[in-house]
């Protein structure tokens, strides 16, 4: 008999985990919690973790969740949906939209519950990709809205403010457009096809036709076609078949009775192998005296994980700060930044006048001990009291050349940092850069996200491609130099303000951006080189997790992480804002609010050069309390 668990959020997993199946109408489907990010297959769902605490929001969140992806696995044909999706990205992305909101807004007319609960869900997506503070229409996502409209005019429920906000911003547009294309479509949700076909025409409507692709109705009559004629054809073989003599039976049967023999014969074996052997021998000789390819294989992507994949790399870009916004835009933003911030700028200069004396105080002083002459050393007296033979120890002051030293900041820039978080880490950044610039180790600092939400340019070839399964990651990289190494801080001080251009944070795919990070720094000279990581989440990346397993990018960052800790050429620390890195990093730590970013930066570097290793534990500890 199993020990009953003390944890008290357990009966409320294993009854959401009941509801769940039966909601979906799947009672194999496996449910488990998660810090990952949510996702759906056929066999498995994850939903978010509850807490022991079950705060209001987690329970909230994860029920609005579970029943999002119930009543897609209960009311979503996954074939029917492959046929009438289109192939253009943003066409992909509105048809999807709006069948993720069939499907719940079905929910939410048969089960009324059901849509207060995915209502939370929204809320939350809504403020993690900070929806309501946009007020350009051009910023916010017009897929969403449209998802979000055809909800609204299905469930007659007011959204969350947040997805109001974008829907408001589209639904002028979209109503004047595709208006009674709308309305067919909410008259239509229950019948898949009928609500495909018109949410076609709403994106022919919406001006993407181009990206429809050719007419599935006309492609599977054609198809339906085919068969009926081979059936046909089979039809008269069968009669035909039928039709044979009793004799022509028999010629059939001996037939393939002497075809089995002569397979059987032991002679005619041995000589088939043979001439077997001998065709095997020509191929080695012809292989042997083939000229040897002129191209090595490609390389793999990553040096962590050779199987790691990635369906395009022709799109990603490595970039400096200065070329995503001109000089003007950059000190514009910049003085935004500064603005922002000004109450918080003396409280991280302090800490990085302490840093800086810490630092200071390592390269100036150091002892040369057991000296002939100097400054008398009381600390070895007890040696001549024991033994008054033993002669007197002197020790010597003397400076010291401070180990060469390089330290790279890789700032998450996922649209989960937009807002507070993204300027604080900005900042932080930029004193930290200033003050260890006084004490000559130089700083390099580097963003990283993508090109675009969802998928990009690469997500398009790949749906030119047909779609092929399992492509790898699928979306286009935007890695972003914000100052080099051997740049001064005066003269990268305007980049750091692009971190508050709109439109800039998008998605988060970490373990390719440490891993450029890592091979940008081991191929610099200086004899130690430190890499912090500041992220606020696991790597995400819809259109990648959507076409591969769920842990995909989660995998691969373990193991770049695991490739970096076991080579030993970087020192690699974490801060997790409101997210626990810990599991993912073995030195780091994990802050609760983003205002401890500053102090936790500071003294995670300090802890680094005092060379105690204990150190680094004890302030991880100080700075989660």
């Amino acid at each position: 008999m199993s020990k009953p668990s003390d944890n008290p959020a357990d009966p409320f997993k294993k009854a959401l985990a009941e509801a769940t199946r039966a909601l979906a109408n799947q009672p194999e489907l496996t449910v488990g919690f998660s810090v990952d990010p949510p996702g759906l297959s056929n066999e498995a769902m994850r939903l978010p973790q509850v807490t022991r605490r079950m705060t209001r929001d987690e329970v909230m969140l994860a029920r609005g969740t579970a029943d999002a992806y119930a009543l897609r696995l209960r009311y979503h044909d996954d074939a029917l949906h492959r046929r009438y999706a289109p192939p253009g990205d943003v066409a992909a992305a509105l048809f999807e939209s709006m069948e993720t909101a069939r499907c719940e807004a079905m929910g939410a007319r048969v089960m009324p519950g059901t849509a207060g609960n995915i209502d939370a869900k929204i809320a939350e997506e809504a403020r993690r990709y900070g929806y309501a503070e946009i007020t350009d229409q051009t910023r916010a996502p017009m897929a969403q809205a449209a998802g979000y409209l055809l909800r609204h005019l299905a469930t007659g429920r007011p959204l969350p403010k947040g997805a109001g906000n974008v829907m408001e911003l589209w639904r002028g547009f979209l109503e004047q457009n595709a208006g009674p294309t709308f309305a067919a479509l909410r008259d239509s949700l229950d019948d898949q096809r009928a609500f495909a076909r018109a949410a076609r025409q709403v994106i022919e409507e919406l001006g993407y036709g181009d990206q429809l692709g050719e007419d599935p109705d006309q492609i599977s009559d054609e198809d339906e076609d085919e068969p009926e004629a081979a059936t046909e054809e089979d039809q008269r073989d069968e009669e035909s078949s039928e039709g044979d003599s009793p004799e022509q039976a028999d010629e059939d049967t001996s037939s393939e009775q002497n075809t089995s023999d002569q397979a059987g014969d032991p002679e005619q074996m041995r000589a088939a192998t043979d001439a077997l052997d001998e065709g095997e021998v020509e191929d080695e000789v012809q292989a042997e005296q083939a000229e040897p390819p002129e191209e090595a294989p490609p390389p793999p992507i990553s040096e962590a994980d050779p199987g790691y994949r990635v369906f395009q790399t022709a799109f990603d870009e490595e970039i400096a700060a200065e070329d995503l916004a001109d000089t003007v835009e950059l000190e514009r933003l910049r003085a935004y930044l500064d603005q922002q911030l000004d109450p918080l700028k003396g409280a991280v200069s302090r800490l990085a006048n302490r840093l800086q004396r810490r630092l200071q105080a390592q390269q100036n002083r150091a002892w040369e001990f057991d000296l002939e002459e100097g400054t008398l050393d009381a600390g070895r007296l007890a040696r001549v009291v024991a033994n008054p033979m033993t002669p007197l120890s002197f020790k010597r002051e003397r400076d010291t050349e401070f180990r060469d030293t390089v330290v790279t900041l890789l700032l998450d820039n996922s649209g989960s940092m937009r807002g507070r978080p993204i300027s604080i880490a900005a900042i932080s950044a930029d004193v930290l850069a200033r003050t260890l610039e006084r004490c000559q180790v130089k700083v390099e600092i580097l963003g990283f996200t993508t090109r675009a939400w969802k998928g990009g340019q690469s997500r398009e070839q790949w749906l030119a491609a047909q779609r092929p399964p399992l492509p790898g990651r699928l979306n286009d990289l935007r890695h972003i130099v914000y100052k080099s190494a051997e740049a001064p801080w005066r003269r990268a001080r305007a980049n750091l303000g692009l971190m508050m251009k709109e439109g800039l944070l998008k998605e988060n795919i970490d373990g390719e951006a440490l891993e450029w990070a890592y091979r940008r720094l081991t191929a610099r000279p200086e004899a130690r080189r430190v890499l912090m990581v500041i992220s606020d989440g696991a790597p995400v990346d819809d259109s990648t997790l959507s076409v591969n397993p769920a842990n995909y990018l989660e995998k691969h960052l373990r193991d770049v992480i695991a490739m970096i800790e076991r080579r030993r050429a970087v020192e690699l620390i974490a801060i997790g804002i409101g997210h626990d890195v810990t599991r993912y990093y073995s030195r780091a730590v994990t802050i609760t609010d983003v205002e401890q970013l500053a102090g936790a930066m500071t003294e995670q570097l300090a802890a680094l050069f005092d060379n105690d290793p204990g150190r680094l534990a004890r302030e991880g500890r100080r700075a989660r309390r």
